[in-house]
């Protein structure tokens, strides 16, 4: 288990199946992921089976949020892509119970799986795709140490329309100096 201030990340299990099918089947939620169709628990149930048999490091992790003495399931967050000769992956997140967003939670988890990919994994580069109709998230992810590198124009079909995605990254000498500072302030 990873632990920060008010958030931690864990292995998914088997139970936290139904919430995620929930929240990924709200199209508020799934606006700003790759995913776009409805999911059935079925296929949920094959994603989990699929990701036991990768590789640990590139498992999701459950983030959890702290609620009084409580921790309740927020979203997922996991490192992808993992290339281990130029030591990057790319980063991914949702956080599904929207009573939760832009409270910061998602920002410190971003924080702790940046520095587990970092100090755990020896990684130097971990990077992300975001849609530019997406400003909370691209906030989110400047405020946890990441730059704009590039923009891919109309790379994605989305509502009718085709939309840029942006390219953003941090390195590990970076996010060293942003820890310095606290990181998502």
């Amino acid at each position: 288990m990873i632990i920060g201030k008010r958030v931690r990340l864990r292995a998914i299990e088997k139970d936290d199946l139904p919430r995620f099918v929930a929240w990924l089947n709200d199209p508020e939620v799934r606006r700003n992921l790759l995913l776009y169709q409805p999911l059935s628990m079925g296929q949920e149930e094959q994603w989990y089976a699929d990701i036991l048999k990768e590789n640990v490091d590139e498992q999701p992790l459950c983030v959890d949020v702290e609620v009084g003495e409580n921790w309740e399931p927020a979203g997922n967050i996991s490192l992808i892509e993992l290339n281990q000769h130029d030591r990057s992956a790319e980063i991914g997140i949702f956080i599904g119970r929207k009573d939760f967003w832009n409270k910061g939670y998602g920002c410190e988890a971003m924080r702790l799986m940046i520095g587990h990919g970092f100090n755990d994994l020896n990684l130097n580069r971990i990077f992300l795709r975001v849609y530019e109709t997406n400003p909370n998230g691209v906030r989110c992810y400047e405020k946890a140490g990441f730059k704009h590198e590039g923009r891919l124009r109309e790379a994605h079909y989305h509502e009718g329309r085709y939309i840029d995605m942006l390219m953003m990254s941090i390195l590990k000498s970076e996010w060293i100096e942003t820890e310095k500072t606290g990181g998502c302030a």
